[in-house]
């Protein structure tokens, strides 16, 4: 699976998270099953260690969260970016190991929770940042939006980026991107499949609502499973894919209060009560 891929060659051993010590760069809000996680290191969400480390915290304390459906990262209003990545200091080769270390464990939070992750990008998105919107499965837009990894600039490429996007936008195209570090609009992103919505931005909040609510009005539980099958089964071959699926349907799924509850609200053609469990 795609996450197999992301570890190889790498420790994967988890972030020293204090969840004492007070979130400076990021803040964590709740409102109708949806966590807001909002990046505030003005004017352009430099991703350092400690920032990432807040992320991949919050993320992974959604897990004592249950009845959270969704998760949306989004730059404060103050940012002119989403995020312009890392500084160059942290892709020194002495601070390499630290940085990807710190990078992965948001990855890795991501997925261990499984719940459905919407990133809304209303500016650059560049190098880390680029990739941290990629991690999201959707992606929301305006037309100040645009992605880049100049990564092969200064004499790196993207470790994150060089898996995911192939699945995102195809394989050539993730070459062009990630060999030339030219960035793509918000346009061609969407044209792509990178982004799913492009919208001006007076019309980003009910956008994001829109989204937000069709998400919201299925189960916890079933959101989290499906996103896992989809995931686990990333570049799998289609017959083992198949199975993997099929097992966790019938043996994970079926014993779910929800998915009975759903089978029978659509025979007796009512909406159903969900009890995420």
């Amino acid at each position: 699976g795609i996450r197999d891929k992301l570890v190889t060659g790498v420790q994967t051993c988890a972030l020293p998270i204090c969840k004492k010590r007070p979130l400076q760069h990021v803040s964590i809000e709740y409102k109708d099953n949806v966590a807001w996680l909002t990046m505030k290191r003005a004017p352009y969400n430099v991703l350092g260690y400690d920032m990432m480390e807040e992320i991949a915290r919050c993320i992974a304390g959604l897990s004592e969260q249950p009845t959270i459906r969704a998760l949306v990262i989004q730059a404060s209003k103050e940012c002119t970016a989403f995020s312009a990545g890392m500084a160059v200091e942290d892709s020194r080769p002495e601070r390499a190991f630290q940085t990807l270390e710190a990078f992965q464990s948001v990855f890795n939070a991501m997925t261990d929770i499984s719940k459905p992750v919407v990133a809304i990008v209303n500016g650059p998105a560049i190098g880390a940042g680029c990739e941290l919107a990629a991690l999201a499965d959707m992606i929301i837009a305006t037309p100040k939006a645009r992605f880049a990894q100049p990564e092969i600039k200064i004499g790196t490429y993207p470790p994150l980026a060089s898996v995911i996007l192939p699945h995102s936008i195809g394989h050539k195209r993730a070459l062009e991107m990630i060999l030339t570090g030219e960035a793509l609009s918000a346009q061609e992103a969407a044209r792509l499949g990178l982004v799913n919505r492009l919208v001006p931005e007076d019309q980003l909040e009910a956008e994001t609502a829109k989204v937000l609510g069709k998400i919201t009005e299925q189960s916890a539980p079933v959101l989290v499973m499906a996103k896992k099958v989809l995931y686990e089964t990333i570049g799998v071959p289609i017959h083992q894919a198949l199975q993997r699926s099929a097992d966790i349907y019938l043996n994970q799924l079926m014993d779910l209060s929800d998915a009975q509850e759903g089978l029978r609200a659509a025979v007796e053609k009512r909406k159903p009560v969900w009890k995420d469990k």
